[in-house]
């Protein structure tokens, strides 16, 4: 598909405009409009929620991208997730990702400016994924982090992002579930978050979470949830 075509399907989406269409930010696209809600499980980890302007560098984890994602679109904010062809749509429902509220673009084609631009005006929340993010030139990566700052939007890199506003990452993944015999069925997968940033995310945080939860979604680790089960280590 050529290019503007391409712009032109994205931009009959609702809500969707190119950056020709578009004068002055209205005022719940733009970066006064302060932040985007999280899922409560995410509020120690992210405080004051995800600002809008900001860029966020995600290491570690694709599932920790779709909850970030949940809430915000779960109350009618639109995402796009670029370059990530294999996305688990199913893990990103279970997580509370509102489906209708997504777009997948699995390849950009030839223009990356335009079109990653024509998302950034049209989008609340705009995904790269690991080889978008990673073949991504400096000169570029400024441009548009300085057009997301602009347009109020945020934006995630699922790996390094030069100068990141906020940098989140997953390690020590464990599933529990299985009895001290081998047997049963895996219920959770529990998870070490950190982050470190920016203003009010300058210090860093470490939060142990459930991800995904026995309900799919994410949550906070309690004390007692892993007593009596076994854990498998992935």
């Amino acid at each position: 598909m050529a290019v503007p075509e391409a712009v032109a399907g994205l931009a009959a989406i609702p809500g969707v405009r190119t950056a020709a269409q578009l004068g002055e930010p209205s005022p719940d696209t733009s970066a006064s409009a302060g932040s985007l809600p999280l899922a409560p499980a995410l509020a120690k980890l992210v405080p004051g929620g995800l600002r809008r302007g900001s860029t966020v560098s995600v290491a570690g984890s694709t599932a920790l991208v779709f909850a970030l994602l949940a809430e915000a679109t779960s109350k009618g904010s639109w995402a796009a997730i670029i370059g990530v062809p294999e996305a688990g749509l199913a893990a990103a429902a279970e997580l509370g990702v509102d489906l209708d509220q997504l777009a997948l673009i699995p390849n950009l084609g030839a223009e990356v400016a335009a079109v990653l631009s024509a998302l950034i005006d049209g989008f609340d929340l705009v995904v790269l994924g690991p080889a978008v993010a990673r073949g991504m030139q400096s000169q570029l990566a400024r441009r548009l982090a300085g057009r997301v700052r602009n347009r109020g939007a945020v934006l995630f890199a699922v790996g390094p992002w030069p100068n990141a506003d906020l940098e989140l990452r997953v390690s020590n993944r464990r599933w529990r579930g299985l009895t001290d015999d081998g047997f049963g069925h895996l219920k959770f997968r529990e998870v070490v978050a950190t982050s470190r940033g920016r203003g009010a995310a300058a210090r860093p945080r470490t939060v142990a979470l459930q991800l995904p939860g026995p309900d799919g979604a994410i949550a906070v680790v309690e004390a007692s949830a892993g007593r009596g089960l076994t854990e498998v280590p992935g």
